[in-house]
């Protein structure tokens, strides 16, 4: 057992009661999120010029699908959880999300619906790389109310206390653990965002980098957040499938830079001198 200083400790129960009706703050926080998403990110691609109906029009069906995407991802990447249990598919309140499921499903989405309908697709991708981390910083305590995704065990003060029945395999005689969903809390909320605010400020990034810059920071923590996790059996030279994925992010995230910053310089010599300065969609 864990000789603790001090931690916070872990909600008594995951659900709030409202006369019959009982809700599970999983759901409340991730509705919250999503909510934050859409109205942080319709106020910046206004001011990109662009129109907020034609976004919250595109904004509901790419988190909709990306939903879906999530739990599909979830689903696919821990399988063994429902192989005696194949309905429990159907129970996102009891946790279950893949955040990069979902960021693939939702950006494959507002790919299609911006060229379909028509539109600025950059415009759109930096308008969401504020309104998204700021939504994952809010949706992630959904993960403190189900005592889930936490790292390993810890004593430092700000570690959280686990329930016995929710302690992984092999750590039960552990009491506190790396609050992970903290860490990526604090760090979408206090860095990541103000990093793109700062930058976009100074005239740093080209048309469409903000984007670049959020799948960039986002892919360097989740990484380091793997390495604490403790419900990831499946790892490859030491890594977990999430952590490959964020190497590729991460990667993706500094060419989609590169490109977006190469592109803002010619256009500037050819006379467009565009560094975030996204243009209205054409509706």
């Amino acid at each position: 057992m864990t000789d603790m200083l001090a931690a916070f400790a872990s909600p008594a129960n995951n659900v709030l009661e409202i006369g019959p009706l009982t809700v599970f703050y999983y759901g409340i926080l991730i509705a919250v999120g999503a909510i934050v998403a859409i109205v942080v990110s319709k106020n910046r691609y206004v001011r990109f010029g662009g129109n907020g109906e034609f976004f919250e029009s595109v904004a509901v069906w790419a988190i909709g699908l990306g939903f879906l995407g999530a739990r599909a991802g979830y689903v696919i990447t821990h399988s063994a959880r429902f192989t005696d249990r194949p309905w429990a598919v159907l129970f996102i309140w009891e946790g279950g999300l893949a955040l990069y499921g979902g960021l693939l499903v939702g950006s494959l989405t507002v790919v299609y619906l911006v060229r379909k309908r028509g539109g600025d697709l950059l415009a759109m991708a930096d308008a969401a790389a504020v309104g998204l981390p700021l939504a994952q910083a809010i949706g992630r305590w959904g993960n403190y109310f189900n005592q889930e995704l936490f790292g390993t065990p810890s004593a430092l003060p700000w570690a959280v206390m686990i329930d016995p029945a929710n302690r992984p395999e092999g750590y039960e005689q552990f009491e506190s653990f790396h609050p992970t969903f903290l860490y990526e809390s604090v760090w979408n909320a206090l860095i990541l965002v103000p990093m793109i605010l700062w930058l976009e400020r100074r005239g740093k990034l080209a048309k469409g980098a903000s984007f670049g810059v959020y799948v960039v920071m986002y892919s360097f923590v989740r990484f380091m957040l793997e390495l604490l996790r403790t419900d990831t059996t499946f790892r490859v030279l030491g890594i977990s499938r999430n952590g490959w994925v964020s190497i590729a992010a991460f990667t993706f995230g500094w060419i989609w830079i590169y490109t977006m910053q190469k592109r803002a310089e010619k256009r500037t010599l050819v006379g467009d001198p565009t560094l975030f300065s996204p243009q209205p969609e054409t509706t």
